[in-house]
């Protein structure tokens, strides 16, 4: 249907790259740790609506152009690099607040700012675009009547897919925060380390290369 070829395929492959960890993973469990499970699933909605950019942008052929322009990779990559590396600053510089059982102090933020945050990390992440364009294509058919359609609808799939799996990660995050009491020192160097990783995302984001 729709020119669409092994599906059960692509649902498959897609839910173990949904899996797979990320600055996106790593915004929904720091926020569902801090902010509870909402945060976390305001973050998913955020990646969620930044995927759908790129699922469009990539039907209608603008991805098209981060995958062959060297100029406009670079730009959008090195402005998601900076907006990872300025999210990691604020996961370094958290503090532990006053009193021995206090609990760190991540600013807690608005759930249209995480919102915000989730949308920014995907939609200025350029792989995001050329990952599409490289993958979703293998499960259209050459003579398919509609490609870009039959791209929306493979691209939506993988989305909801991932939204799935988002939402579930928050869920699980802030349930398990709630459960397990860790110390605050542990828990502001989870913060740090979290915030570390971040620092790893954006370098390797910034140094990537076009193909």
């Amino acid at each position: 249907m729709f020119g669409i070829h092994d599906l059960p395929l692509f649902i498959l492959s897609g839910l173990l790259l949904n899996i797979m960890p990320g600055p996106d993973s790593l915004l929904i469990m720091t926020r569902s740790a801090t902010q509870g499970w909402r945060a976390g699933v305001a973050a998913a909605f955020g990646i969620g609506t930044g995927t759908l950019v790129h699922i469009f942008a990539a039907a209608l052929g603008l991805s098209a152009v981060l995958a062959t322009s060297a100029t406009a990779f670079t730009v959008v990559k090195l402005l998601g690099a900076a907006y990872i590396l300025w999210m990691a600053v604020g996961l370094l510089r958290s503090r532990k607040a006053e009193g021995r059982a206090a609990a760190p102090v991540l600013p807690a933020l608005p759930y249209r700012k995480i919102f915000a945050q989730g949308f920014l990390t995907n939609v200025l992440n350029p792989k995001v675009a050329v990952f599409f364009l490289a993958f979703v294509p293998q499960f259209i058919d050459a003579d398919a009547p509609n490609k870009a359609l039959a791209f929306i609808i493979l691209g939506c799939i993988f989305n909801f897919n991932g939204m799935l799996w988002c939402s579930a990660l928050a869920l699980t995050t802030a349930k398990a925060s709630e459960r397990i009491k860790l110390n605050p020192t542990v828990s502001l160097w989870l913060n740090r380390v979290t915030g570390g990783l971040f620092v790893w995302l954006g370098v390797k984001l910034a140094l990537s290369k076009q193909h």
